[in-house]
């Protein structure tokens, strides 16, 4: 990590400066294929550890919102997975040794895997049907990993987050779901 300054530039321009990077970095039509993956997929099983976590579990919300059947890994009531069905694994490094395990038992049982990953040439990518490479920065802070001032994976968990919530809103257009039809689907015991 590069230390930010003392004083300087606004640290919401140095962050947004670096968010920008990455999703310059991002080829558009891999939103599309990833959205003819999930259209293809009966179910959607997502899995991420940590901050990771938090953007994949978020993923899963959203799916749900657009009508999908989806999980999220490790969760008490998600079911076994099964041919057909397919894993989003979120890891920035590639390398999280339960996302990989999980990703393992997909594959193993006839599902797909799409890993979201700074690391192509990972575990987790080698073993994946599909990648798509958000180019941040990790906690590994590898030579070909984009520069930051921030802390371990937050760049790679940002964009990760913006990155399939651009793929919601493909899926959304797709299908003409609206909103409202959003919010009905919005969890209604909180």
């Amino acid at each position: 990590m590069t230390t930010p300054p003392a004083t300087g530039p606004n640290l919401l321009d140095v962050v947004q400066a670096e968010v920008s990077g990455v999703l310059a970095g991002i080829d558009p039509s891999a939103l599309s294929a990833v959205a003819d993956l999930l259209d293809r997929a009966p179910r959607i099983f997502v899995a991420g550890e940590g901050r990771s976590g938090f953007m994949a579990r978020a993923f899963a919300m959203r799916l749900v919102h657009l009508g999908r059947t989806a999980y999220f890994v490790g969760d008490t009531c998600t079911p076994a997975t099964g041919r057909g069905d397919l894993l989003v694994a979120v890891s920035g490094s590639g390398t999280t040794a339960a996302t990989v395990r999980a990703a393992e038992a997909v594959t193993g049982g006839g599902g797909a895997v799409l890993a979201v990953t700074t690391a192509p040439a990972s575990p987790l990518a080698a073993g994946a049907a599909h990648v798509l490479h958000v180019p941040a920065a990790t906690k590994h802070r590898r030579d070909d990993e984009a520069a930051t001032v921030q802390p371990l994976s937050s760049l790679f968990d940002q964009c990760a987050h913006l990155v399939l919530d651009c793929v919601c809103l493909e899926l959304a257009r797709r299908h003409g779901v609206t909103d409202e039809q959003a919010a009905r689907a919005h969890a209604n015991t909180e």
